[in-house]
């Protein structure tokens, strides 16, 4: 069907992460154990902050906003990939597609303000701690949850408006798991240059604004905790820090490494690896380690534990 001069793809076929019939059976089980890690773990913290009056702060408020997050981030896509490790046919029609990159992309960009926010929690909390309570507040973290699921849902928008658009010429064979935005991109035909710049922009700030921001409040605050004469005190600090930069680090770097590079840049499978990181893997490892790291939240699941035995 033709359409002032386009050719309307109607549906398209992922290709998926591999076509070896064993492989797809591990990989199965590999990634439902994941979800399943995912949704335990990510609503465990839900949990935890909602009944335990210690973790009512707003850490822990930010951390509950990142596990939602989580949990619908991994879902827009996981079950989808399960569903097409045990299927012959991987057709997936042009409306879920969008629905599924419209989805996840605003739920990574919800991540990415997130995680910056966590940072500058850590800064004031660090940094300034006798006016901790009034720069961050119940109303202003309320307002900065708001406003930051509201930007990933309408900044990712124009995105996928953008990404639709480009003319495919009947193409819509997707070498990947998952409708991803480089992944659509890549099947468009003529000049997409401009396309490609303006998406490209939008990943700079989405990406390297957030990191940067990141960047120069752990850079005050390890200036801060190297100042602090106790050795038990500076080691408490790093240890909530450090949590936080180690899912920094997973997130971000994965993230960059699939969105920030030119198309011809990329090798031919690795992108959609690379998915795997930030989609599956980070989400997983999340909860793991904010929780294992975290003596207030393992104190939290002991009182729970005590409760349910009395």
């Amino acid at each position: 069907m033709l359409w002032e001069n386009k050719t309307i793809v109607m549906e398209f076929i992922l290709l998926g992460l591999t076509n070896d019939p064993v492989f797809q059976i591990i990989l199965f089980v590999f990634f439902l154990n994941a979800y399943i890690i995912i949704l335990c773990g990510n609503s465990l913290i839900i949990l935890l902050t909602m009944r335990d009056s210690s973790l009512q702060t707003p850490m822990y408020f930010f951390l509950t906003n990142l596990s939602f997050v989580d949990i619908f981030y991994s879902t827009s896509t996981i079950p989808r990939l399960l569903k097409d490790l045990l299927s012959i046919n991987k057709i997936i029609s042009f409306s879920e597609c969008a629905a599924q990159m419209y989805i996840s992309l605003s739920l990574g960009e919800c991540e990415c303000v997130l995680l910056a926010i966590m940072a500058y929690d850590r800064y004031v909390a660090i940094c300034y701690p006798l006016h901790y309570t009034t720069i961050i507040n119940r109303s202003v973290c309320i307002r900065i949850a708001t406003g930051t699921w509201l930007c990933g849902f309408i900044l990712s928008i124009s995105h996928v408006s953008l990404t639709l658009n480009v003319d495919r010429c009947g193409h819509n064979e997707i070498n990947h798991f998952s409708c991803e935005v480089p992944e659509i991109l890549s099947l468009g035909c003529g000049n997409i240059l401009i396309a490609e710049f303006i998406i490209f922009v939008v990943g700079v700030i989405l990406l390297l604004t957030p990191v940067t921001f990141i960047i120069i409040s752990y850079v005050k605050i390890i200036m801060t905790i190297l100042q602090i004469a106790s050795s038990a005190g500076r080691r408490k600090a790093f240890s909530t820090c450090g949590s936080h930069m180690l899912v920094v680090t997973m997130f971000y770097g994965s993230a960059m490494a699939a969105y920030m590079k030119p198309r011809s840049s990329s090798i031919p499978g690795t992108d959609k690896m690379i998915a795997v990181f930030y989609i599956i893997v980070t989400p997983m490892f999340n909860p793991l380690i904010y929780t294992f790291r975290n003596k207030t939240v393992k104190t939290a699941i002991k009182k729970i534990k005590i409760k349910r035995i009395l």
